[in-house]
């Protein structure tokens, strides 16, 4: 989808969301063409003509000032997020450069592995394409479903694609709901990321869902929260969530996940911490005895 057509259905679906009531005009009654405000509704609240709120809605953003985006903002009654997307589409706006940007890491430095390791918490690392592509013991014991692929595990395929979601999320419409809107805000803020524009086709073309999500045109930056797993192992687990940025990386993002102490989750943390020893323990011992089978070479003088 280009920028222009982003701009055209992010800004006609915000203004669907607002009535006149809530943006303290008079109804004078009559049927309404549009849901929410019309154009001219919206033009008289940001204080700007008809005409170019027209031209900023047809996609036409480039050039726009900030006071004019913060004016139409608070016409949307947008909130932060939504905002920030608003500005990163004006941003993006311009002609494309011409170089190509590298693809999406999938990797992490040493040091920061070795952070992960020396973390008593589940941690993951995804980047914008919702790859993960680290982890510690309990991180990848937690999300072991997400990890038990042949492909690079990735957040948006398995929700989207992998049955075993609709279980794993004891939630999942609202976990389907927040990956779609993370990804239309990544989208926003790289519309250059050829990685993550494939994997927005592939699951449009794989899952009705997703277009039903994706066709919402929200936007949501994951920062922290509550959510709870439905863990093949342990059964039923409510974890606080935490988002960190990691400088240096673009793109890339660690989750840590922690639970109350005393709580049922904090004794399914337990056996998961165990039932992830144990399993971390069978896998080096399978390593060690295919190791040990491979035969020698011997050389003669």
């Amino acid at each position: 989808m280009s920028t222009k057509d982003e701009v055209r259905e992010f800004l006609v679906s915000r203004r669907a969301n607002v009535t006149p009531e809530q943006a303290g005009l008079p109804d004078f009654g009559g049927e309404r063409r549009v849901p929410g405000l019309r154009r001219e509704e919206v033009a008289l609240l940001a204080g700007v003509s008809v005409d170019y709120y027209t031209r900023l809605e047809r996609g036409n953003i480039r050039g726009a000032s900030e006071s004019v985006l913060n004016a139409i903002a608070r016409a949307l009654q947008l909130n932060d997020v939504e905002r920030a997307h608003l500005f990163d589409l004006a941003r993006t706006a311009p002609a494309a450069p011409t170089a190509r940007r590298g693809g999406p890491q999938r990797s992490v430095r040493a040091s920061v592995r070795r952070v992960l390791d020396n973390l008593a918490v589940p941690a993951i690392v995804h980047n914008a394409t919702q790859d993960l592509v680290a982890a510690n013991l309990m991180g990848r014991a937690l999300y072991a479903p997400h990890f038990d692929t042949e492909r690079q595990p990735n957040i948006a395929r398995f929700v989207f694609l992998d049955p075993r979601a609709r279980d794993y999320y004891v939630d999942w419409p609202q976990a389907r709901r927040t990956v779609a809107a993370i990804m239309r805000l990544e989208a926003g803020r790289d519309p250059l990321n050829r990685e993550l524009t494939a994997l927005i086709g592939e699951l449009s073309a794989c899952s009705p869902q997703f277009r039903k999500d994706w066709a919402g045109h929200d936007v949501h930056a994951h920062r922290t929260g509550v959510k709870s797993f439905r863990h093949p192992e342990v059964g039923v687990v409510e974890v606080s969530f935490d988002v960190f940025e990691m400088p240096g990386e673009a793109g890339l993002q660690i989750v840590t996940y922690s639970v109350d102490p005393g709580t049922e989750s904090a004794d399914k943390f337990a056996l998961l911490a165990s039932w992830a020893a144990t399993r971390e323990s069978g896998a080096t011992g399978d390593r060690a005895r295919a190791e040990s089978a491979r035969p020698t070479t011997t050389t003669h003088d």
